[in-house]
């Protein structure tokens, strides 16, 4: 394109206003974006007020940073803005006419400039300075710098020293541009995020659901920063990402993150864009660890779905109880659906993939970040299907397959305690949920969070332990059918041959102020298919609390129920009382076995069948 190469490319150096005269009115420039924006063109450009810049077309997939353009340059006569992403500037702008928004997904872009669709006249490319090869790297901004070039009647490379020289699809050569400015700026950085309390409780949450051997989404936020310790003791974990961050690289430096299990680009975490500090622009600089990859690539949900286990994260900034997502709308990298929606489909087709929205349940003013409907809400994603899981600081939402109203019922047990009665009551009115369905309101506060367990019994079965919740009334109803006639006797000593609403509502509205229900879930995670049940009842004459269980047949024999007995030992003592009592029918000998092996003073007495069991601690 151009008669420059590695031995004379310093004497080709111009100053950025030199390269404005090459531009013509009704010109389309493309300009780098994000992290390797270049500075030193963009600045010379919105300055200058020539002739000759004039209706401008300005194109670029993300402005972030100092490099955002004002809403004064916006109204100016010089230039308009067309952008693929929204999340910099508000909805009100776009829809005033100031700034050109195309919907596409992301893996799109690349095909909409091969198309020629959008006709490219102008690329400013920021680069490195060439290695001893002419060579130069895109740094740490691949998107669609590549096909803009092969397009571009214009291709002007903004050189700069600062810019970490990234390996993967980021190698030009010098002879690829027709114009070279030298620029000393720094490139643009981000500070780490300021993570709260409520925050890590939440990045808990997440990394529960979390597993060894994922490939995961990641970007920049405070969820992603307070993830970093609670995921720095997983293994095999991989990163096939838009973005790399700081909090990656800690990750990838822990050990936890090898991407061993990954396909494609196995051993390297792969990304398009970098966005954070200085200290993670050096760090990756000629890192063989991180593979930069086009949009095309990295978008792309057909490459996405490669990864088994594909994990997408985000971020959110409000959702409903029917699952729609609204995305925070500035000062944050998730820019819109059209971006996420390429990994929602990856992880949709991943072999056991999964999307996990995070957001605390209360916004810094103490106002409920979950509602009854967004509907109101600029920049959200409706596509209710893509959502799987929803964590906040009270626990995880499992929304994959489940019906409306079991999705509103867990999402509103995940919401503030003290939000939820109000939720409960807009969702009854507006027929989501059972019109009769009953709500403990003192137990909101009182919810064992603490009871959260996951063990290991005989034959590597992996069972999860945690407090019952209103929104198990489902999963409960359909243990109840697994069990036999037999089991439900020995458990509640008569026949129930239905379970009806009414009557399972009851049993999962745990009152616990007087009560505690441990249930297990057995299977995958996220499966929801309870196996297990253990509850604790304070007798109101005595200072004891009566126990019973219900354990599926596949799961007895395994130690289940005597360890179930032990979580309730310590939930009593907790409470102050005195010990356990306990109704067995005599041929449950099973179950009087597991009392035994407490090694706590035991006392028996057999009257009518019935064995009154009483442990004292």
């Amino acid at each position: 394109m151009s008669d420059l190469n590695l031995s004379n490319w310093e004497e080709h150096l111009v100053s950025p206003e030199t390269v404005l005269n090459h531009i013509k009115p009704g010109m389309t420039v493309f300009i780098g974006t994000g992290p390797a924006a270049p500075r030193t063109l963009i600045t010379t450009l919105l300055d200058v007020d020539t002739h000759n810049i004039r209706d401008l077309e300005l194109i670029q997939l993300a402005v972030q940073g100092d490099t955002i353009l004002s809403v004064e340059k916006l109204n100016a006569p010089n230039y308009r803005l067309k952008t693929f992403f929204s999340g910099f500037v508000s909805w009100d702008t776009i829809s005033t006419g100031q700034v050109d928004l195309i919907p596409a997904y992301a893996s799109e872009i690349p095909q909409i400039i091969k198309s020629r669709r959008i006709e490219v006249d102008v690329a400013f490319i920021q680069i490195t300075p060439p290695d001893e090869s002419g060579y130069c790297s895109l740094g740490v901004a691949v998107d669609v710098a590549r096909e803009v070039m092969e397009h571009a009647s214009l291709v002007v490379g903004e050189i700069n020293a600062k810019m970490p020289f990234t390996y993967g699809d980021t190698f030009v050569s010098i002879e690829d541009f027709d114009l070279l400015v030298r620029s000393d700026r720094e490139p643009v950085t981000y500070e780490i995020s300021i993570v709260t309390d409520t925050m890590k409780k939440v990045a808990s949450n997440v990394a529960s659901v979390i597993k060894d051997g994922d490939c995961l989404s990641y970007s920049l936020g405070s969820l992603f920063e307070a993830l970093v310790p609670y995921l720095s003791d997983k293994k095999d974990l991989g990163f096939h990402s838009l973005y790399f961050t700081d909090a990656m690289a800690e990750l990838v430096n822990s050990g936890a993150v090898n991407n061993r299990r990954k396909s494609p680009f196995r051993g390297k975490s792969l990304a398009s864009y970098a966005l954070g500090t200085k200290e993670l622009m050096r760090w990756l600089d000629r890192n063989p660890l991180v593979e930069f990859q086009g949009i095309d690539w990295v978008c792309n949900p057909r490459f996405i779905s490669k990864n088994p286990q594909f994990v997408s994260i985000y971020e959110a900034r409000k959702v409903d109880i029917m699952g729609s997502v609204v995305f925070p709308l500035k000062g944050a990298v998730i820019t819109g659906p059209g971006e996420g929606i390429d990994f929602f489909k990856g992880a949709e087709a991943s072999k056991d993939g999964r999307t996990i929205i995070g957001l605390p349940s209360r916004n810094a003013d103490g106002k409920s970040n979950i509602l009854v409907s967004v509907q109101n809400y600029a920049n959200q994603l409706r596509l209710k299907e893509s959502v799987h899981m929803l964590a906040t600081e009270y626990g995880v939402a499992v929304l994959k397959w489940r019906s409306l109203r079991e999705r509103a019922q867990a999402i509103i047990d995940i919401a503030h305690p003290d939000d939820r009665e109000n939720l409960i009551k807009q969702a009854r009115e507006r027929k989501i949920i059972y019109p009769n369905q009953i709500y403990v309101t003192r137990s909101a506060h009182l919810y064992p969070v603490h009871i959260f367990y996951t063990k290991s019994f005989k034959g590597g079965n992996e069972i999860r332990f945690r407090s019952m919740k209103p929104s198990d009334e489902e999963a409960m109803r359909r243990f109840f059918y697994r069990c036999t006639r037999e089991m439900i006797f020995y458990r509640f000593f008569y026949s129930i041959k239905t379970m009806s609403h009414d009557k399972m509502q009851e049993y999962v509205n745990v009152d616990y102020e007087r009560e505690v229900s441990i249930v297990g879930f057995g299977g995958k995670k996220g499966d929801g298919k309870i196996i297990a049940e253990a509850r604790l009842i304070q007798e109101e004459e005595s200072n004891f609390g009566e126990v019973a269980f219900l354990i599926d047949a596949a799961y007895q024999g395994m130690g289940v129920g005597f360890y179930l007995l032990e979580l309730l030992i310590v939930e009593a003592r907790k409470r102050g009382l005195a010990g356990l009592t306990a109704q067995v029918l005599a041929e449950n000998r099973p179950m009087i076995k597991v009392f035994e092996k407490t090694k706590l003073p035991l006392k028996t007495n057999l009257s009518s069948g019935v064995f009154q069991v009483k442990i004292s601690f």
